[in-house]
């Protein structure tokens, strides 16, 4: 696959953001700061994202694609259900790194955010006669399950969390 220039930036930004949240603090670090890692000028930089808490939303539009949100297809039945569910851990655990280091700056609301729109929009494209709160609840659930999870080094088995989750929706 072929990447245009842009995305390389986004790309880079991306990286050095979590570079340098691995070696300071997140308050500490500007943008100059990261720009720099990424081999960029600041204006670069904004001409991309508008702050730096928008280069961490892109991280995880960027990285959507496994999530439950993207899927193909619709579940019918608590196998389809499970193996969504599979999914957006496996892709979570992928991603355990850089979701610490969020949470050790306490930006976890980016995530949170991010599952709130994720599912609203999911939901309204999908499941237009559920009641309007039904996605926040489904976020509410994935943003705290997987955030304990975390803060458990994601010890507890994919396998096991999944059913645990989906035996609490259904």
């Amino acid at each position: 696959m072929e990447y245009s220039p842009e995305e390389y930036t986004r790309h880079y930004i991306v990286e050095a953001l979590f570079r340098l949240m691995n070696e300071y603090e997140y308050e500490k670090i500007a943008v100059t700061d990261i720009a720099k890692k990424a081999g960029v000028g600041r204006a670069t930089f904004y001409r991309y994202f508008k702050s730096k808490e928008d280069v961490i939303a892109f991280y995880f539009e960027h990285n959507k694609k496994g999530f439950v949100f993207s899927q193909r297809y619709i579940p019918r039945c608590k196998e389809d259900y499970l193996q969504i569910v599979k999914d957006v851990l496996t892709l979570f655990k992928q991603n355990v790194k850089p979701l610490k280091l969020l949470r050790k700056a306490r930006l976890e609301y980016i995530y949170l955010n991010y599952l709130n729109e994720n599912f609203v929009a999911s939901f309204r494209k999908e499941h237009p006669q559920e009641n309007k709160f039904t996605p926040y609840i489904f976020a509410g659930m994935l943003f705290n399950v997987s955030m304990a999870w975390l803060d458990e080094d994601c010890a507890e088995p994919i396998d096991s969390l999944a059913e645990t989750i989906i035996d609490a929706i259904l």
